[in-house]
């Protein structure tokens, strides 16, 4: 896997290189600013570009701009985003547009070396990666939330975080039939129609959260 890296931090570039050299995923260029990414990415052509959310020269939102930048010329890009805290505002105008081949991590995330690599490779293959707290600060603001028991935002969650039946019953140690159930009781709560394709789902979640 080939990757552009846009991140302000010497030190954060260099550590992320080597982390990802562990997991065989290139770094093939590494830049500072929007506009160098934007270049970068159109020369090397990566399965991937992770992005931070603040870039010279204000150190505002910079990296979420030229991010959003590349996915409206090209929806086919691949973007991971990377961030300090939740950028609430931001979080939403990039995930409004559409949750295929993107992620949302905070940067406490990148000390778990596997699971990083794991979200990157499900972000170049076109599936979603969106930290957990990033979902929770976006449920958060909707009423209807409400009416899920404390078990079905976990599974909501983790389905907005791209996770399948599968995988959400091995984290939370519960049954595939259970998982499914709640799914169901989820969806329907939500008022939303219920699809047996994954990525379908998170985008449907992360449709109804950007309903005004």
């Amino acid at each position: 896997m080939r990757v552009v890296l846009a991140e302000d931090s010497g030190l954060l570039r260099d550590a992320l290189k080597r982390l990802l050299s562990d997991y065989e995923i290139e770094v093939v260029e590494t830049v500072d600013t929007g506009p160098d990414l934007l270049r970068a990415v159109k020369e090397q052509q990566p399965d991937v570009s992770i992005v931070d959310v603040r870039l010279p020269p204000s150190f505002r939102d910079e990296g979420i701009r030229a991010a959003m930048e590349l996915r409206r010329g090209d929806p086919g890009q691949r973007v991971l985003v990377l961030s300090q805290h939740v950028e609430e505002r931001y979080a939403r105008d990039l995930i409004a547009a559409g949750t295929e081949g993107l992620g949302y991590l905070l940067k406490d995330r990148v000390v778990d070396g596997p699971e990083f690599a794991d979200s990157l490779r499900r972000v170049a293959a076109g599936g979603t990666a969106l930290d957990p707290e990033v979902v929770r600060q976006l449920l958060v603001r909707r009423r209807r939330i409400d009416e899920l028991s404390a078990r079905e935002r976990e599974v909501l969650a983790l389905m907005a975080e791209g996770r399948s039946n599968t995988a959400i019953a091995r984290i939370l140690v519960v049954s595939e039939g259970a998982v499914e159930k709640h799914v169901r009781s989820i969806l329907g709560k939500l008022g939303l129609q219920i699809s047996g394709d994954d990525h379908r789902r998170v985008l449907a979640v992360l449709a109804w959260l950007e309903e005004r």
